[in-house]
């Protein structure tokens, strides 16, 4: 696998992929059960954004940077601030104010907001990347790291002990054939535990192969599938990243309302060129379901007064206060 997520961190992908597992996970922690979340393609852990890899692209800058900047500025509604909040609490536990120079991947993201009976599970491959994650998440008993193809980690850590919880599928789409395995390994997961919450990511180049995705997904017989897809630039370039989506299966019942609130903004905040956001939220499954999504154009915001900054949550340790701007 030649695939390396350090050249793309912070990305527009990213943001809308850490903010809606930042969403699950402050769900999950609203009842005092234990959880697991098991990460198939954990990547390195944190990222370097001063690093070479980060700024060959520099996509971070067109990502992650244009979201803190626009919070700084008070361009957000207060609404996309609060459901923001856990994402950027996180994100400032890193930094230092003003400056950004780390960007945490989702084991970062999922660290910070475990408590103490919580755990993650977390596999990754790739060299260079596993030697990361073992160094950033090395010391804490609530997490267990793998050097294992992300594949066979679904299947042998679904079920979780526990029985409650979230499974992040985020592979490194190197091949086309990833969105059928994604599929197909949906299916057997599934068929294992079929009350987890289920986040499966995917890139959107093209139409094509994301909408035969949404087929097979639709003929599984999986009920309570939802897509989001945060689009920004037209998808007429099948040589560039478009947009991406995320398919979630048993989604907690607040995220429909969340994402109604989060992808247009997302979307009008992060396009490429004026008028080029989109974003499609809608339920794949059931007989009614769309096969082609419909992708909505952004509302421009009107103009606000500055939102008040949430309190930061700690990057690291045992158990943590959850945001009172939640």
């Amino acid at each position: 696998m030649n695939y390396r997520h350090a050249f793309h961190a912070g990305s527009f992908a990213d943001v809308f992929k850490h903010a809606v597992l930042c969403r699950i996970l402050n769900y999950l922690r609203e009842k005092p059960a234990a959880f697991r979340v098991i990460d198939t393609h954990a990547g390195a852990g944190i990222y370097d954004l001063t690093s070479a890899e980060a700024n060959r692209g520099g996509e971070w800058h067109d990502g992650i940077e244009r979201l803190m900047k626009a919070k700084e500025e008070g361009q957000l509604p207060d609404n996309v601030v609060t459901l923001l909040a856990p994402l950027l609490d996180v994100i400032g536990a890193l930094n230092v104010p003003g400056k950004l120079k780390a960007y945490p991947g989702s084991p970062a993201f999922t660290r910070a907001w475990l408590r103490a009976d919580d755990r993650l599970i977390a596999c990754e491959l790739e060299g260079q990347a596993i030697v990361s994650l073992n160094r950033h998440m090395r010391g804490d008993d609530r997490i267990k790291t793998f050097e294992m193809d992300g594949w066979t980690g679904l299947q042998a850590y679904v079920p979780p002990p526990e029985r409650r919880g979230l499974v992040l599928i985020d592979p490194p789409f190197e091949e086309a054939a990833d969105y059928h395995r994604l599929s197909h390994m949906m299916g057997l997961a599934h068929a294992k535990w079929a009350t987890g919450i289920y986040a499966l990511w995917y890139p959107i180049k093209g139409r094509g192969d994301v909408d035969e995705l949404a087929k097979r997904l639709r003929k599984s017989g999986i009920p309570k599938i939802l897509r989001a897809e945060l689009i920004v630039s037209p998808v007429s370039d099948p040589k560039r990243l478009n947009g991406s989506g995320l398919i979630l299966v048993n989604p907690p019942w607040t995220l429909e309302r969340e994402l109604e609130i989060l992808l247009p903004a997302l979307a009008g905040l992060l396009e490429r060129q004026p008028n080029s956001g989109r974003y499609t939220l809608d339920w794949i499954n059931g007989e009614a379901a769309p096969v082609k999504p419909i992708a909505k154009p952004v509302p421009k915001p009107t103009a606000k007064p500055p939102a008040k900054t949430p309190p930061a949550a700690a990057a690291t340790g045992k158990d943590r206060a959850k945001p009172k701007s939640r």
